[in-house]
């Protein structure tokens, strides 16, 4: 597992595709690190991308922080089937169906139901498009269900819609940027698939 960066208290790293980002890729910075990891935020399991980790129960309190205060901001480079529009900033209403683990978009406020908004520029156009992706929510499979619902499957996402035979959604997580110590630190990297 490539690490970008660490020190004492943070770790930044690049999650494979493949390994639970709260167990298996905590486990994996231990074992090269030492010491303790705490998990920040998450990817899905199929997911890769960059990601930071703290290494202390002060840097995980600040890190929370940052993210409950939107002061963290991620970006994702997806591959959807299809041509979206040139740019969009979408919101939506969506519900996570936990005994099905699925995520759908529906109309109207209730329980369970969660804001979600993205903004997106499309990078490459044609059967499929490369598009760069700015989270404002963190819901659970947003981009992936905010993309089929608008006819725009990732690929590889086979829950939601593709009709392909690539083996994982081809989404990454390319790009964090979170204020730290005064400063502000960003993080970047791009699949192969997106370069």
């Amino acid at each position: 597992m490539e690490i970008l960066y660490s020190d004492k208290e943070i770790a930044v790293c690049i999650k494979p595709v493949g390994l639970d980002s709260e167990m298996e890729v905590p486990a994996e910075l231990k074992r090269s690190l030492g010491g303790e990891i705490f998990p920040i935020h998450r990817l899905d399991k199929n997911v890769g991308g960059v990601m930071v980790f703290a290494r202390t129960k002060a840097a995980a309190a600040a890190l929370s922080k940052a993210i409950q205060e939107g002061a963290m901001v991620k970006e994702y480079v997806a591959l959807v089937h299809g041509t979206p529009p040139e740019t969009g900033d979408w919101e939506d209403l969506i519900f996570k169906d936990s005994s099905k683990n699925k995520v759908f978009v529906v109309k109207k406020e209730r329980k369970g139901v969660k804001k979600a908004r993205l903004e997106f520029v499309r990078l490459t156009a044609g059967d499929t498009s490369l598009v760069r992706i700015r989270l404002h929510t963190g819901r659970s499979h947003q981009i992936r269900v905010q993309f089929s619902s608008r006819g725009f499957p990732l690929v590889g996402d086979h829950k939601y819609g593709a009709r392909d035979d690539s083996p994982a959604p081809m989404l990454f997580s390319c790009w964090i940027t979170f204020p730290w110590k005064g400063q502000t630190k960003s993080y970047e990297a791009l699949p192969y698939w997106a370069e």
